[in-house]
């Protein structure tokens, strides 16, 4: 096989596989704008006649600008919480490697490995017992302590890449240690950052499970994933109405992950270099 014949063979394979993941984007926007009849006769054909109400009546029915709103609110403060505690975290874990440091670094590791879905019952109870039901800051609380340890994990090897020879200099220089982390190190961590920024703001942006289960019944605190399921009943489901609420939740979180979308590769692969 010759050099040009291999790199189409791989082109031809990477658009393969880019048109099969592009395929559920296809299915939510073109039945996004159906009726609920032409979606239950053939759901990968294009529309006779575009539903664009369907956008209208999602707004209406949800009270989009709410839960929207909700959902900016709930990742922009749980995203900077698990940001700014994690950087810490990781710094001292790296440049303090004490026994109960590496133990600790060791627990974070771990509690990677552990389902949501063998906790949900104990988090129950205890947000109860807590009361953290039902309001934003025990939400804040639950995505704090489950988005911390994979971004421990992140900024740890980061931060073994951040030369300790620009830290002493500003120690010499007269920097306090916390001017050294907040003026010298944290601005270096920036692509970490990013990336750390949008792993966690795509998860707890779709997440729908930790949502039910500590805000409940609470209306002003729904998110648009929570919303969405009102589409959903015992007996019917509004797919066209669903699938418009689907694509409006998308495209603010889409067109977050399309411009920073470079610092993710960027920011893991600065951090393995020591790490």
């Amino acid at each position: 096989m010759t050099s040009r014949t291999r790199q189409f063979s791989l082109l031809a394979i990477g658009i393969l596989f880019a048109l099969l993941f592009m395929l559920p984007f296809y299915f939510v926007l073109v039945n996004s704008v159906k009726s609920l009849g032409e979606i239950m006769v053939d759901a990968a054909l294009l529309p006779v006649e575009y539903q664009f109400a369907n956008y209208q009546k999602v707004w209406e029915i949800i009270k989009f600008p709410k839960v929207l709103g909700n959902s900016v609110l709930i990742t922009g403060l749980s995203v900077t919480c698990i940001v700014l505690v994690s950087a810490m975290t990781g710094y001292r874990l790296v440049r303090r490697p004490t026994v109960f440091n590496k133990l600790l670094f060791t627990c974070f590791v771990a509690a990677m490995i552990i389902p949501f879905q063998s906790v949900m019952l104990q988090l129950v109870r205890i947000t109860s017992l807590l009361e953290l039901r039902g309001n934003l800051f025990g939400i804040l609380v639950c995505y704090l302590g489950f988005g911390l340890s994979l971004s421990v994990f992140l900024f740890h090897g980061f931060v073994k890449s951040v030369p300790l020879e620009v830290e002493e200099a500003a120690i010499v220089d007269g920097c306090s240690p916390y001017g050294v982390f907040w003026k010298i190190v944290f601005p270096l961590l920036t692509p970490i950052m990013i990336t750390v920024v949008i792993l966690n703001g795509l998860w707890i942006w779709n997440d729908y499970l930790l949502p039910v289960l500590v805000i409940g019944s609470n209306k002003d605190l729904t998110t648009i994933p929570l919303a969405v399921t009102r589409f959903f009943g015992q007996y019917t489901k509004q797919w066209d109405l669903a699938l418009a609420g689907l694509t409006m939740s998308i495209i603010p979180i889409l067109t977050l992950f399309l411009v920073l979308q470079k610092h993710i590769v960027e920011g893991i692969s600065s951090g393995s270099l020591k790490g």
